[in-house]
């Protein structure tokens, strides 16, 4: 598989002759000349390397590689620049980036330094399972252990949950886990992408197949060969786009539009969906037959409610990587901003979340984030739900403990009380309140 390099420069000249040159070794280039776009332009490609350069009109590259750390982006990135003064080298190391190459590039080094950062990340890539993710809730844990069993197969994968609980990123880690991981991982939208293009978007089109179209264009299958298809918000597709998606699931083959060429693709579909898709089923507005195909394998992604034990380990994750984005110092988080986010309902699930520690941090002048740094509807909340919910989280935690150390003693509650260092009525009493089974 060809390493993926995306150029982000506003000097379309530059970008397009060190694409040229680079082209020649192999490499498959991509370029960006308008570097507010870059969120929409990494959601939709994997790419193994950045070229950025530092100084440009809209977003400087200090700017944008801050950003793409903040967003949990670690693709490599080089930075380049006219003006290499200290102060830019140093914080662009700061953030994140790998080396700094001053223009005009000796690109016979620029070359070697490529291929050796490719090399190292493609054979670096690990197992991730539950590193990449914060969670204490064993039900999370649960889902992580079966999406990296999910991972080493080929069978479709069905993600499940609410907006903002982390669909994406279980998508992403499936494809970075898998044999695939060296090919493209293609994301489709079907939300956002009106009815009457969602084909073209899918199959690609031939020059002159309908009035705007110039020249041809692949689809999102042949842009996915060898690699993973994601659809995102799949409940979303008409039974018109249903019908023709499960024809080429079934043997791989589609013809572009204003073509009769048949083409293969060899996808692994991974879809998500914050719909109930079997209710939708069974009331007849999706496919039965599609449905069984794709979701050979269902991962279920409880809210963010619904595992309260990890708001608080999320929330200083977040805190922390929003200081380095932002090059704050805050250290820690008020008690009563704790007790606040125990109480609330996270209807945005983990986006929700992360946003809203984005904004506190923002605002926060001083070394701790308290209640006036968040929004209003934060602030009102009782004392006995905050309270109640911490309980609630106590209890979880002390309830996977317990059971935790039941199986590591076979069931000895004696041996486990020791372990725990409390009396061994305490521990049965404990138990019989938290309704383990014996």
């Amino acid at each position: 598989m060809l390493a993926r390099i995306l150029i982000i420069d506003d000097e379309k000249e530059f970008a397009a002759s060190l694409a040229e040159y680079l082209e020649s070794f192999q490499f498959q280039l991509s370029i960006l000349t308008e570097p507010e776009n870059w969120h929409t332009v990494l959601r939709g490609a994997v790419y193994d390397l950045i070229l950025l350069d530092i100084r440009m009109p809209n977003m400087t590259g200090i700017d944008l590689l801050t950003a793409i750390r903040g967003a949990n982006w670690n693709t490599p990135v080089i930075m380049i620049s006219g003006q290499a003064s200290v102060e830019n080298i140093v914080r662009a190391m700061r953030f994140g980036a790998v080396n700094f190459y001053k223009k005009p590039i000796q690109l016979s080094e620029l070359v070697s330094e490529i291929k050796h950062i490719v090399s190292s990340r493609r054979n670096g890539l690990q197992n991730m399972g539950a590193s990449r993710f914060v969670t204490r809730s064993p039900e999370m844990q649960e889902v992580l252990r079966m999406a990296e069993k999910s991972a080493r197969t080929a069978a479709p994968v069905m993600i499940v949950g609410e907006s903002g609980t982390g669909k994406e990123l279980i998508a992403n880690s499936l494809h970075e886990l898998s044999s695939r991981k060296t090919g493209p991982f293609i994301k489709l939208n079907c939300a956002a992408i009106p009815d009457n293009l969602l084909e073209s978007e899918l199959f690609g089109y031939e020059a002159g197949a309908f009035t705007d179209a110039k020249q041809r264009k692949m689809g999102k299958f042949e842009s996915a060969h060898e690699g993973t298809l994601f659809f995102d918000e799949l409940g979303e597709l008409s039974s018109t786009v249903q019908a023709k998606l499960l024809r080429v699931i079934q043997d791989g083959r589609f013809e572009r539009l204003g073509g009769n060429r048949q083409y293969f693709s060899d996808v692994r579909i991974i879809s998500a969906t914050n719909r109930d898709i079997q209710s939708d089923v069974e009331n007849k507005c999706f496919r039965e037959d599609l449905f069984y195909r794709l979701a050979v394998i269902t991962l279920e992604i409880p809210p963010l409610r619904e595992r309260k034990e990890d708001i608080l380990p999320l929330a200083d994750y977040f805190l922390h990587c929003h200081c380095q984005a932002y090059q704050r110092r805050i250290e820690n988080i008020d008690d009563d901003v704790k007790h606040a986010f125990l109480g609330h309902r996270w209807i945005g699930n983990v986006r929700e979340l992360k946003n809203i520690i984005e904004r506190a941090v923002i605002f926060c002048e001083e070394d701790t984030i308290r209640l006036e740094h968040l929004p209003m509807q934060y602030r009102n909340f009782s004392e006995s739900s905050a309270v109640s919910s911490l309980n609630a989280a106590y209890d979880s935690l002390s309830r996977e403990i317990i059971i935790e150390t039941l199986r590591k003693t076979a069931g000895k509650k004696q041996e486990a009380a020791k372990i725990l260092n409390v009396h061994r009525k305490t521990l049965y009493n404990h138990i019989k309140r938290l309704g383990i089974q014996e």
